[in-house]
């Protein structure tokens, strides 16, 4: 192994205040160097040791890699009709996930591999260097175990997500898609997949049986996260502190007790603003939760239906505008936010021992990210040292 020295950065993001204060630890003319694809040295350039190759970053401001801790890009086909449909007056009710479980079950494993392919490499070229990928799409045993096993080709971080929606041919007896998730379908799913997810909300699965599935998956030792109150309010954000979920995402209609157990426990919100933006919901509030103490994280939701973007800047751009987080809350919401979402302690910070992830910005700040939406910032994005 070889020390690599990162040079002549103008601004650097660490999301480590032991290293220069504040909560992103930002320090001003820094060096970063690698080493195994870990970061082995960071601080200012004028301290550097010696490495044994450099690369001059030209005064450029860096960041840490955003992590995506919310996506659903196993699927075939898309929904562009329905989203006109929508923005012409028509409510998003989640019936059309339907729509996309008719593709996915026709497609050809190669033919949904080229689809995540894209749609990673989406991710990564905006500043994306960890993401999740959810199943969701197939809704049937076969169908679940493939995506599933596809998605484990590209991310450590695969969750099972056979309870999205009861499956068609269940719509008359949703009981008994419940018992097939928690039985027959998660020991498909079990190996390929790290977490267990159900959305508990109107239209989908209610918190009871919310509850069977996600304590089935923890039984088999998934990790267990949860779709929480996008479409209105019901116990599940208690479920998932009561079940000590990583997350509850979406987090939309929340009780001041909802905000209060969050607060108190390890459970993540994490809010998708590409979710409310593409179907004109209203944003949760995120003030809220930041004032109360809450760990916020953001992500992309990237789904055919509801929130059809691999764009993180522009998920960041979105809450600080609509979402009332300052750029800076934004920024550590899109990252280590994140890595707390999926417990990950390697990444979504640059210290010492941390993954040497990381993004260059085309700017001579972070706050440009939200300060100029809709412009492509993304110079270069590195995974463990090397450039992607």
């Amino acid at each position: 192994m070889t020390a690599h020295a990162f040079t002549n950065i103008g601004e650097l993001v660490t999301n480590s205040p032991a290293l220069a204060g504040g909560a992103l630890g930002i320090i001003q003319n820094a060096t970063i160097i690698t080493d195994g694809g870990e970061v082995m040295w960071v601080g200012p350039a004028a301290s550097a040791p010696a490495a044994d190759s450099a690369t001059d970053l030209g005064g450029a401001s860096v960041i840490p890699g955003f992590v995506d801790s919310h996506a659903h890009p196993i699927f075939a086909g898309d929904r562009a009709a329905e989203f006109a449909a929508r923005m012409a007056g028509e409510s998003y009710t989640g019936g059309g996930i339907k729509t996309t479980v008719a593709a996915t079950r026709k497609a050809t494993d190669q033919e949904l591999e080229r689809n995540l392919v894209r749609l990673k490499n989406e991710l990564i070229a905006s500043g994306v260097t960890t993401f999740e990928a959810k199943s969701g799409y197939g809704l049937s045993v076969v169908d679940e175990a493939r995506a599933l096993s596809i998605a484990a080709r590209h991310t450590s971080e695969v969750t099972f997500l056979g309870a999205h929606v009861v499956a068609p041919e269940y719509a008359d007896r949703p009981q008994d898609y419940v018992k097939l998730v928690a039985g027959e379908m998660l020991s498909a799913a079990a190996s390929h997949a790290k977490w267990i997810d159900v959305f508990c909300d109107r239209g989908a699965f209610d918190v009871e049986q919310a509850r069977e599935i996600l304590t089935a998956g923890i039984q088999v030792g998934l990790k267990p996260r949860i779709h929480a109150n996008q479409l209105t309010r019901t116990e599940a954000v208690q479920l998932a502190v009561e079940l000590d979920c990583a997350s509850a995402d979406h987090c939309t209609h929340l009780s001041t007790e909802d905000v209060d157990a969050l607060a108190g426990s390890k459970t993540v919100a994490t809010l998708l603003p590409g979710a409310e933006f593409s179907t004109r919901s209203p944003y949760p509030d995120a003030r809220r939760l930041i004032d109360a103490g809450v760990t916020v994280a953001i992500a992309t939701d990237c789904n055919p239906g509801s929130s059809y973007t691999t764009s993180m800047p522009f998920c960041l751009a979105v809450a600080v505008r609509d979402m009332h987080l300052t750029p800076a809350e934004a920024l550590w919401s899109a990252t280590a936010g994140g890595a707390q979402a999926l417990r990950r302690t390697d990444v979504g910070h640059l210290s010492v021992g941390a993954k040497a992830d990381f993004v260059v910005l085309n700017a001579p700040s972070f706050l440009h990210l939200a300060y100029r939406p809709g412009v492509n910032l993304i110079s270069q994005t590195i995974i463990e040292g090397s450039a992607a």
